[in-house]
């Protein structure tokens, strides 16, 4: 097994020392863990973010075994539990929370207002939607990345 301090010696090669800070200090948070969702939770986890927070209500089902990050092995289990298992593979060092709740206009600012980062990865737009309009006006300083597939890419996003 790999130590905390050469996993962070190898990340700190890989993106130089004052990107690795950036990145190993960061907090992201994730609404959807579907094939956009669980994918970027991937790459960020690699890259060496320090915390995400992961946000889904949803199983894994085998038709999405072609295009998320899970397995046969994840098939009926949450993928807040599936997703943060299969994370932890690749960086046991990260740190992982995780909410099993279907996000709506009453709890979007709750779940995620304490986020600088929150990468929006919904199947429709009309969630999207939501999302997006809940975060500017109830959640000031927090950044909001827009994610889209071609379901997703329509005229009816409106924010």
């Amino acid at each position: 097994m790999i130590t905390f301090e050469e996993y962070e010696n190898a990340l700190k090669q890989r993106h130089g020392e004052r990107i690795h800070n950036i990145l190993s200090h960061s907090s992201v948070a994730i609404a959807g863990l579907g094939g956009l969702g669980s994918n970027i939770a991937m790459y960020l986890a690699r890259a060496g973010v320090g915390h995400l927070h992961l946000v889904d209500f949803d199983k894994v089902d085998i038709t999405n075994l072609n295009r998320q990050q899970y397995d046969i092995a994840d098939l009926g289990t949450l993928k807040t539990d599936a997703l943060t298992k299969n994370i932890k593979r690749f960086n046991p060092f990260i740190e992982i929370t995780s909410q099993c709740v279907k996000v709506n206009e009453d709890n979007a600012a709750e779940i995620f207002g304490g986020y600088k980062i929150v990468c929006e990865a919904f199947d429709k737009a009309e969630n999207k939607a939501m999302l997006v309009n809940s975060i500017l006006s109830e959640c000031g300083d927090t950044k909001i990345c827009l994610l889209y597939t071609s379901d997703a890419a329509d005229d009816s996003l409106r924010v």
